[in-house]
């Protein structure tokens, strides 16, 4: 018989749990984390005594059936359900079910193994078996390893659509800058001209001219910053397509 939550010593144990002010920002994608969600402490220990054997071992969050339905969270690579009162198996593998990691579930009864299936037929159903549990650790691993790499894609197809906007922004401006040029001359040149005329101005508004002369220098400058880092960046863009050309060369030379 499954004990009570209440009895269990190990209700909750953290590992790594994410920071809760964090819930809206994605899961690190350094740290390969294992969550373990059942009513049987003994359960959860042997996985982890059973992992730690392995070269290389996860971070482990660890709830019962009642906490999941207080803590319940998708920073996880790996879910692995044990055993559970009954009346909580749905509240654990409805939410499991709609997330995209892997999940695992060992039914000590083949009734519940069935029940699983029928319901949740994304998840692998382990038995009681006598390697069950190896075989559960070398399925959960290779899981890992999976939602690792899937993760790291997903971070880097945001990091190069984040780099693609950010270039296109600046390649914009590089268009805009003839324009904004021919703009800021008209505005520089009306505005020396009026401060080149002496009682033209009242002393207030000869003020706010010069200001206005003065910021429109700054603009200037700053576009003039960024036409040097153009060609910059170009002169960048054909030292590397040389070296490139150059290593060609030479791998073509050693074959």
């Amino acid at each position: 018989m499954v004990p009570r939550p209440s009895d269990i010593t190990l209700q909750l144990l953290i590992l790594n749990w994410p920071d809760n002010r964090a819930e809206s920002e994605p899961c690190s994608v350094d740290q390969s984390t294992v969550l373990i969600i059942s009513d049987d402490a003994d359960f959860s220990r042997g996985v982890i005594a059973r992992w730690q054997s392995q070269r290389t071992v996860p971070a482990f969050t660890l709830l019962s059936g009642e906490l999941w339905q207080r803590f319940a969270t998708e920073c996880f690579d790996v879910a692995i359900v044990g055993p559970l009162h009954r009346e909580l198996l749905s509240v654990v593998m409805e939410p499991l079910h709609s997330t995209a990691q892997p999940v695992f579930c060992f039914c000590p009864e083949a009734a519940t193994a069935q029940l699983v299936r029928q319901r949740w037929p994304r998840t692998a159903v382990l038995l009681p078996s006598e390697y069950w549990l190896d075989v559960l650790v070398l399925a959960g691993n290779e899981a890992v390893g999976r939602s690792r790499a899937e993760n790291r894609a997903r971070a880097a197809e945001h990091s190069s659509a984040a780099a693609q906007r950010e270039a296109t922004l600046g390649r914009y401006m590089l268009e805009m800058r003839h324009n904004l040029n021919n703009a800021l001359t008209s505005v520089l040149g009306n505005s020396e001209l009026l401060l080149l005329e002496p009682g033209s101005l009242s002393a207030s508004a000869r003020a706010q001219m010069t200001t206005i002369h003065s910021m429109t220098l700054r603009i200037h400058e700053i576009l003039q910053r960024f036409s040097s880092l153009e060609k910059e960046m170009h002169a960048v863009a054909s030292q590397t397509r040389g070296e490139s050309y150059q290593v060609s060369i030479a791998a073509a030379a050693g074959d």
